[in-house]
């Protein structure tokens, strides 16, 4: 079993996230309920059966499974029932903890193949809650647990909340309500058919396989938006990420725990408000970070070099960090960075930055900021392949007309001020990423100078974000003295944990 210090720590203020002493991550109490898992056989909720034809149909000798923190305490018994099933011949290993992710019901939606690779896994079976991005690396099979809910109550729900006729009606539910979509699919075609209402469901997929290319795929035209998506579940990411992506429905929601359903009009609408004002002040920054949030999930390579060619085509300068979890003091040592591009799953993308230092915006954001061929229009793209593909498309559109005139593309004036909807000012861009302009006597590349040292000595300052923001610093660090000071005698030091350190008792003497 792999246990790992990622621990989510609750931070209430920009303040706690620093001055918080780390007792809380390793007191922290996981609140599991066993309600759902122990009303049914563990064979039943975890699908013992159909996991163990997975692995014996696939040959598989190497088998990883990844729980969350609220099943981890099942995972002994599941690791037995399985290892009877399959036989000798075959490992499996438990993973306790996920690499990535920031959510704290959700953390582990992600497939972590970076900690199955550790212990060189060929597959892997994930519990709980998945967000159903398509890996990159190992095939997958899917359990996600059966929570039941009133399929008449919730279909009469609907129909209340439904006024027009002649429509298109999509179903959706969180996963551990996939089971019984089906059911409900029946009955609601049945009770709607009078009313002319077309009701439609796409079945979760219980396994996925490894993307077949690093690029994005070529699918068609997607088919237009129903007019009202009936989702079941409570408020969670899922939801969140299905208000932000399908804006242009009207999208009901049912809770099978309150047995309540509303519409989610109102709460899109305040979240498109605190997005576009994120996207505004990615306007305003020349120095971006590209935080690699996954690296299970495919296309997120092409996705960041797409990245990286639309900022450097923008002159402004950028930086690849691997964060994992976020957390506000992470970021914050990162202080030349304006603004930050969070490369993850569709669950983990949109990103609350009250707690943060500064911006979080995804990539079809940032597209929108830099003027990459999109426009404010209210629709979201979340999925890699679906943000690259359409890119692509704008690109070509873009080129096209140019091609024809035979005309250049105009090149933005250097010297042109920007006007910035956060400060109500104008504001003067930074390049990067250009050459500097010739001297006129010389012919020489010019630069700016800066003190190297106390004896006075120049150097030249070159085109980089870092080393310009630490010469702006009224502190850059403890004064180097080499050759100056003697070294000091070794001695021993504390031993322990951080939360309690204990001296050595020679030392203390």
């Amino acid at each position: 079993m792999r246990a790992g210090s990622g621990v989510r720590p609750h931070h209430k203020t920009p303040m706690s996230a620093f001055s918080n002493t780390g007792q809380d991550v390793i007191q922290q109490t996981i609140h599991i309920d066993h309600a759902h898992a122990r009303t049914q056989d563990i064979h039943e909720f975890y699908e013992i059966e159909r996991t163990s034809d997975e692995i014996l149909a696939g040959d598989f000798k190497r088998i990883a499974l990844q729980f969350p923190d609220e099943l981890l305490g099942d995972s002994v018994p599941v690791f037995r029932a399985l290892k009877a099933r399959i036989g000798t011949g075959r490992e499996i290993y438990v993973l306790a903890d996920t690499s990535y992710g920031r959510h704290a019901d959700f953390t582990g939606c992600c497939v972590d193949e970076v900690a199955a690779q550790h212990v060189d896994a060929d597959m892997v079976v994930h519990y709980g809650y998945a967000c159903l991005s398509q890996t990159s690396r190992l095939p997958v099979v899917y359990v996600f647990g059966k929570k039941t809910f009133d399929v008449g109550h919730a279909l009469s729900s609907l129909l209340e909340l439904l006024e027009a006729e002649n429509q298109s009606v999509l179903l959706k539910s969180d996963v551990m309500y996939s089971h019984l979509m089906g059911e409900l699919l029946d009955v609601a075609r049945d009770a709607l058919k009078p009313r002319n209402v077309s009701v439609d469901y796409e079945p979760l997929p219980s396994k996925t396989s490894p993307a077949s290319s690093t690029e994005p795929s070529d699918d068609s035209h997607p088919p237009p938006p129903p007019a009202t998506i009936f989702y079941i579940g409570p408020e969670t990411l899922a939801l969140t990420n299905l208000l932000m992506t399908n804006a242009q429905s009207q999208v009901v929601s049912y809770d099978p725990e309150s047995k309540s359903a509303k519409v989610e009009s109102g709460r899109t609408n305040r979240m498109l408000m605190r997005r576009y004002a994120a996207l505004q002040k990615a306007k305003d920054a020349d120095v971006f970070g590209i935080l690699v949030g996954t690296l299970g999930v495919a296309s997120y390579l092409p996705l960041i070099k797409h990245l990286r060619s639309l900022l450097a085509k923008s002159h402004k300068k950028s930086y690849t960090i691997s964060v994992g979890k976020l957390n506000p003091a992470k970021l914050a040592n990162f202080m030349e960075i304006e603004c930050f591009i969070l490369v993850a799953c569709p669950e983990n993308s949109l990103i609350d930055a009250k707690e943060f230092y500064q911006p979080i915006v995804t990539p079809y954001e940032l597209e929108i900021a830099l003027g990459a061929g999109r426009s404010w229009d209210g629709k979201y793209v979340l999925n890699f392949d679906q943000l690259l593909r359409e890119s692509k498309q704008d690109q070509t559109d873009i080129e096209k007309p140019a091609e024809q005139s035979g005309e250049e593309e105009e090149t933005d004036d250097i010297d042109q001020p920007q006007f910035s909807l956060i400060s109500g000012k104008y504001r003067q861009a930074k390049r990067y990423g250009e050459p500097k302009p010739s001297s006129t006597l010389n012919g020489d590349t010019s630069t700016s100078l800066v003190v190297r040292n106390q004896e006075d000595a120049l150097t030249a300052l070159p085109n980089s974000a870092a080393l310009q923001f630490l010469h702006q610093r009224t502190y850059q660090g403890l004064e180097v003295r080499l050759g100056e000071d003697e070294p000091g005698v070794l001695e021993q030091g504390r031993s322990g944990i951080a939360k309690g350190y204990q001296t050595d008792k020679r030392v203390a003497d």
